[in-house]
C-alpha cells in the first residue's frame, strides 16, 4: 500500500507519534511519504528526551520513507529546508495525495 502522511502540528508527542506510525507502517511493506505542512515544519525543533522525534525521522528516511516540507510554510517561519526538512511545494502534496492508497493527518 502506499500511503500519505501529512504532519501540520507542532505538537511534540503528535508529530512523535506520526513518525512512529510511519516507521510501523515501513516495516508492515508500505511505501511512506511525509509531507511537513503550517507547523509540521517545525518538527526537528520538537526533539526531547521524552520524544526523540529526531531519532524517529533518522529511522524512517533509512528505511527508505521520504519527507517532504512546505516551502511556503519554512519562508514564512524564516527557515531554510535541511535533510531532515527539505523544501517542497503544494505540486509535491498533491502528487502524494493522488499517488496514496490512503492519507492520514496529524
Amino acid at each position: 500500500m502506499k500511503l500519505g502522511i501529512i504532519i501540520y502540528s507542532n505538537d511534540a508527542e503528535t508529530v512523535w507519534n506520526a513518525f512512529r506510525f510511519a516507521n510501523f507502517s515501513l516495516k508492515e511493506g508500505n511505501l511512506v511519504k511525509i509531507f511537513l505542512l503550517a507547523k509540521g515544519v517545525e518538527y526537528e525543533a520538537l526533539n526531547s528526551k521524552k520524544f526523540n522525534i529526531k531519532e524517529q525521522a533518522k529511522l524512517f528516511l533509512s528505511n527508505n520513507g521520504k519527507i517532504f516540507a512546505c516551502g511556503t510554510c519554512l519562508k514564512s517561519r524564516e527557515s531554510e529546508g535541511s535533510q531532515m526538512c527539505p523544501i517542497s511545494t503544494m505540486k509535491d502534496l498533491h502528487e502524494i495525495v493522488k499517488e496514496s492508497d490512503k492519507v492520514v493527518s496529524f
